[in-house]
């Protein structure tokens, strides 16, 4: 009976956290696209974690990167949060994004809780769809 109460309690503070991460990590998501809408990309490397901002060396050549290979997420039309996965001690956010061209993108955004927050540690485009009417 004390081992099932332990594990109630553990289950319940885990499944209680998640809303917690999935609301702190979307924000963090949301600041970064933010500062993509207004072409700040200073501001929007900031939201990478080290490792990328590492890879990137530079606000420039990040915008580079982002502005000629996801568009959509440069100027999207419309963003849906989807599920939050755990994988491991890492989470992934899946993200709907509609570009301005109407046409539908789900992503898959790798996150790392650091120091300093939430940070994004990839982006993955895992569908691309015409799912225009």
């Amino acid at each position: 009976m004390r081992n099932m109460i332990l594990g109630l309690t553990l289950a319940l503070g885990m499944a209680t956290s998640l809303p917690a991460q999935e609301a702190d990590i979307q924000a963090t998501i949301t600041r970064q696209l933010d500062a993509f809408q207004a072409d700040d990309f200073v501001g929007a490397f900031e939201f990478a974690s080290p490792n990328i901002q590492r890879l990137f060396q530079s606000p420039e050549n990040f915008q580079r990167m982002v502005t000629q290979g996801y568009p959509m997420v440069w100027r999207p039309a419309e963003v849906r949060y989807l599920e939050l996965e755990q994988q491991g001690g890492t989470y992934a956010q899946r993200v709907r994004i509609t570009d301005q061209q109407g046409r539908v993108h789900v992503l898959e955004y790798r996150m790392l809780e650091t120091g300093a927050g939430w940070r994004i540690n990839g982006v993955q485009i895992l569908e691309s769809a015409e799912l225009n009417a």
